[in-house]
């Protein structure tokens, strides 16, 4: 009897593993993870392509060290600055972070609308076709089908349901 209940497996065990089986766990997992390989992405486009080019634009500005200093001395960058100690805000950060933002925010929007226009389209890979008219549409159509018949002065068979 003991070795039985030893070689048992526990039942919070076999939930986690019924939880972790579940395609949403797993779905959001993989989400996670192309999620991080996008801001990869996003950080070297802003950074590395469009800093610099609005830097060049407005003046060969690097946003990186645009800061002000709240207490302490000033260096010749922001690294530098934070490493003596000083306070700063660090003002160019937050423009390339909202940048970034836009970035991710404009890419998920027309992920969505896409997404949404294959699904209305019913064009996504495996989606089931429905088999038949729902039991509304067919209710519908039966009431159709009588108001057509009272107006031509026709009498319409009434289905009874199965009880």
């Amino acid at each position: 009897m003991l070795l039985e209940r030893i070689s048992r497996e526990p039942a919070w065990l076999r939930q986690f593993k019924g939880f972790i089986a579940r395609g949403s766990v797993i779905d959001l997992a993989v989400g996670v993870v192309i999620g991080a390989a996008f801001t990869g992405i996003v950080n070297s486009l802003v950074e590395d392509l469009i800093n610099p080019v609005l830097g060049l634009l407005v003046g060969r500005i690097d946003f990186s060290n645009i800061f002000i200093v709240l207490a302490g001395d000033r260096a010749t960058s922001l690294e530098a600055t934070r490493q003596g100690g000083a306070a700063v805000l660090a003002i160019g950060n937050f423009i390339n972070t909202l940048i970034k933002f836009v970035i991710v925010a404009l890419a998920i929007f027309w992920l969505l609308k896409i997404l949404a226009r294959l699904h209305l389209t019913g064009s996504i890979p495996g989606e089931k076709k429905e088999a038949g008219p729902t039991a509304e549409e067919k209710l519908l159509t039966e009431i159709r089908d009588e108001l057509r018949a009272a107006r031509q002065g026709e009498t319409v068979p009434v289905p009874i349901p199965p009880s």
